[in-house]
């Protein structure tokens, strides 16, 4: 019977971090010192969903943001068209005409997903995920070298 030891994905933890910008610069410092980044992996551990509040949706709200999405696919299926118009009233008109319908559209659409909530979700929000803690892991075979470099990084500052 062979015995084999499981090894943490990603490898050992050669550097720990309290935010995602410091471990992607402590992993840029590891690839200007010509270390071979490929064998690094950043893993965030505890986990957690921020969802801040932007504001109430209202009918309005939800109108005129589906007619601005509608508007710009409008806008950019008329540019489309107007490539193959003969002139250039032809083409004005194929772009003022996109414009119109995607703006429509989107209006419509936009009201058609706000009616779907049914009042369930009335506000907007934007979300992110962010740990707490970020640990750089390397393969076991190069570790003492990144934690030597890594070890020269911090005292940097």
């Amino acid at each position: 019977m062979s015995m084999s030891v499981s090894m943490p994905l990603g490898g050992v933890q050669v550097g720990s971090y309290d935010s995602y910008e410091r471990a992607q610069a402590a992993v840029d410092h590891l690839s200007d010192e010509k270390f071979a980044v490929e064998d690094v992996t950043i893993i965030g551990t505890d986990l957690r969903m921020i969802e801040k509040v932007t504001g109430r949706l209202t009918w309005g709200r939800a109108l005129a943001a589906g007619a601005a999405a509608g508007a710009w696919w409008g806008l950019f299926v008329g540019l489309l068209l107007g490539i193959f118009s003969e002139d250039g009233g032809n083409w004005v008109a194929s772009v003022l005409s996109g414009l119109l319908i995607g703006l429509v559209f989107g209006a419509l659409f936009g009201g058609m997903g706000y009616a779907a909530t049914q009042g369930r979700r009335d506000f907007t929000s934007t979300s992110r995920i962010t740990a707490s803690r970020y640990d750089v892991m390397c393969a076991p075979s190069s570790a003492e070298e990144a934690r030597a470099i890594l070890a020269r990084f911090s005292l940097r500052g």
